[in-house]
């Protein structure tokens, strides 16, 4: 009897004993984010060809209230396929959270927001995007100049959805859904590197006062569109600007369409 008691004993002491060890071997795998983290341009050419990444998934994420419309998800998504090499597809997933309560907001603040809002990371052949439409403006607008959106990371940009809605209510504006999705085109443009900012021009092109952005009258990638000051002439008719022949230029240097 004695043995059959050190027996179970045993048995008992070695079910902990793998119990442990099972427990202990069930780590979380940690994403690795450091992909999405770099400079502006930095994956510039990651996103325009296919040589490394052969898909894209860009998320949107859009606070209660201030969700893109459709149209301007239309017109952008039409964009993508004509500069960029993705042939196992181009996916755009949408979902809404809460106000931060921040607005106005600097940049550090809306990245803040994408360290707790993001939920795709760049991960073997698809490289993944984050867009956030915020319920504010940019804390460094004026009266005369206001900022549309950013792009301020390699794979992130904000879009100040307050900003659009309140400018789109103006005499003589454009409608909102033109003005988001001109916006859209232009800062994602910034992430595949235009203009100088990871994808090298192929002619002088560059407006000298405005970083980043097109000296061709009525190209997509002039300032205006970013800044608002002359967003009216540019989107005529519901027509949304276009890259110049330049600009286009320069992407298909760097491995884009």
């Amino acid at each position: 009897m004695l043995k059959i008691r050190q027996l179970a004993g045993y048995l008992l002491v070695f079910f902990l004993l793998i119990g442990c060890t099972d427990d202990n071997s069930e780590q979380k795998t940690e994403i690795d984010k450091s992909k999405n983290l770099l400079s502006l341009g930095a994956s510039a050419q990651d996103i325009l060809s296919d040589q490394t990444y052969t898909s894209i998934t860009i998320e949107i994420v859009y606070v209660n209230g201030y969700a893109p419309n459709p149209e301007a998800i239309t017109q952008f998504t039409k964009f993508l396929k004509e500069r960029i090499y993705k042939p196992d597809g181009i996916e755009i997933t949408q979902r809404s959270v809460s106000s931060s309560g921040q607005a106005p907001f600097d940049i550090d603040e809306v990245a803040a927001i994408e360290k707790d809002e993001r939920s795709i990371y760049t991960v073997g052949d698809e490289i993944a995007i984050y867009i956030y439409f915020a319920d504010g403006s940019n804390e460094d607008d004026e009266d005369n100049k206001f900022v549309l959106g950013s792009a301020y990371r390699n794979t992130s940009m904000v879009i100040y959805g307050e900003t659009i809605n309140n400018f789109s209510e103006r005499n003589n504006a454009p409608e909102k859904e033109d003005i988001q999705a001109a916006v859209l085109n232009h800062e994602f443009a910034h992430l595949l590197g235009l203009v100088d900012l990871g994808t090298e021009p192929q002619s002088d092109h560059k407006d000298d006062d405005n970083e980043g952005h097109c000296n061709v009258s009525g190209c997509l990638m002039q300032s205006s569109i970013e800044f608002g000051s002359g967003i009216v002439d540019v989107i005529d008719g519901g027509n949304i600007p276009q890259l110049d022949a330049a600009c286009i230029d320069d992407l298909r240097a760097n491995g884009g369409k």
